[in-house]
């Protein structure tokens, strides 16, 4: 291993760690999500509960669109001989949505939309039809369920509870922030891989640790390797597809590393693929043009088997997949864009231009099917592009949008148009009133 810690070698002290907690607490669980560092991480703790014949528990959120292999390898840890009980959550749970013109989360495991779900409801989740947990409501927030979860356990189980995460300092600074810089959290016996929980201003009787907080990519794949552990064949297709081991993430493919989730989506579990694009609001658009943050300017390519015609038609059908609505709005202002042309210049649409004089497009001077491509990703609502001004008819149709699409536009949404942010906050303030 490569990393010291005092006079032992990372995983020396890794072990010391799950050794001091579970001699110290009278509840252990675990948090993982199928990743290479949760998978050592809990596969390290049941060494160390068996050496000490202890058992732990563990919580796994399942957030549906992931992939087969992560759901496969989930299944093999379920197997280690000191689980006592496994978490498997598959609960309606607010998602970050960072791929969508309109919708800025979506929720995993929703029963309204069950025929477009990526897997079928695993049979040995708590779901909605087993629910046991009083304080969750549907759409609630990641991080607001993780924080509930543990204050629950602690009243289930009683006594003092320690949860392991598996995060490591050196894969982001705010990761070390967590847990390297953390003078004013409160410690466990000062240990500084330690910090007590706080749910809003109270503290619960619950601590994180992070046992493996020091290991680099290589302490991880060296465990793997020296104990045979079980890990996760995705990293394997990721190696094979280019990636290397400090390029590997388990992303969400709707999330804000968008663009290498969804790619890996498509190039590794092509049959999840298909359903991941069907899933969530907006995914096919995201997908193809990548980068996008909400009614924000979307930076693509033209594909070059397609004329900028075929492309603006295709960058329609996307947004249309599930934002009908809006591809309708869209394609009515484009299509009194072209009559405008052809009343005054005598335009027909079989006429228009693939492409002009590009200083003459940048100047809103001529029409081409360009430039109505470039106005269509810039992800304009009120298509500013094609010389439109915001009209009363739009500020109807925003607000038809916002009742009628939940939670689509308001203050998270991203936009680079301060216009539009403020008719959002206007209308977020009518329905406050």
């Amino acid at each position: 291993m490569a990393k010291k810690y005092l006079e032992k070698n990372v995983l020396d002290a890794a072990l010391e760690r799950l050794e001091i907690i579970f001699t110290n607490f009278d509840n252990v669980y675990f948090s993982v999500s199928g990743g290479k560092d949760s998978s050592v991480m809990v596969q390290l703790a049941n060494i160390v509960a068996k050496k000490l014949n202890k058992k732990f528990d563990v919580l796994f959120i399942d957030m549906e669109a992931q992939y087969k292999r992560t759901i496969e390898h989930i299944y093999e840890l379920k197997k280690l001989s000191q689980i006592r009980d496994f978490y498997h959550i598959a609960l309606p749970i607010a998602l970050r949505n960072a791929v969508s013109v309109l919708q800025p989360k979506w929720i995993c495991w929703e029963e309204e939309s069950r025929e477009l779900w990526v897997r079928d409801l695993p049979g040995d989740s708590i779901n909605m039809y087993n629910n046991p947990f009083d304080f969750f409501v549907k759409g609630e927030e990641f991080e607001e369920f993780i924080i509930q979860f543990a204050d629950w356990y602690q009243k289930k189980y009683g006594g003092t509870v320690a949860c392991g995460v598996g995060i490591r300092t050196d894969e982001s600074l705010n990761r070390f922030n967590t847990i390297a810089l953390q003078d004013r959290k409160i410690r466990f016996n000062d240990y500084p891989w330690t910090t007590k929980v706080k749910m809003n201003e109270k503290y619960l009787d619950v601590f994180n640790f992070y046992p493996i907080y020091d290991f680099s990519v290589e302490d991880i794949w060296g465990t793997v390797s020296k104990f045979d552990f079980m890990f996760n064949e995705i990293y394997e297709l990721m190696y094979k597809n280019g990636l290397s081991i400090y390029q590997q993430r388990l992303c969400q493919p709707y999330g804000d590393d968008q663009k290498n989730g969804l790619d890996q989506f498509k190039a590794l579990e092509y049959d999840t693929w298909t359903k991941v694009l069907n899933r969530v609001n907006g995914v096919n658009f995201g997908n193809i043009y990548c980068k996008t943050t909400a009614l924000g300017n979307i930076r693509s390519f033209k594909p070059k088997y397609m004329s900028w015609q075929e492309y603006s038609v295709f960058l329609l059908e996307s947004i249309g997949i599930y934002n009908r609505d809006l591809m309708i709005h869209y394609y009515r202002k484009i299509k009194k864009f072209m009559i405008w042309y052809q009343n005054k210049y005598h335009i027909t649409v079989d006429e228009i231009p693939e492409t002009s004089d590009a200083k003459l497009e940048t100047q809103k001077k001529v029409i081409s099917w360009r430039r109505i491509a470039r106005a269509i990703e810039k992800n304009d609502f009120y298509l500013k592009r094609l010389s439109f001004a915001p009209t009363k008819s739009d500020e109807k149709q925003l607000k038809l949008l916002i009742h009628k699409w939940d939670n689509l536009l308001n203050k998270s949404t991203i936009t680079d148009d301060h216009f539009l942010q403020k008719q959002i906050e206007e209308n977020i303030k009518e329905d406050l009133n």
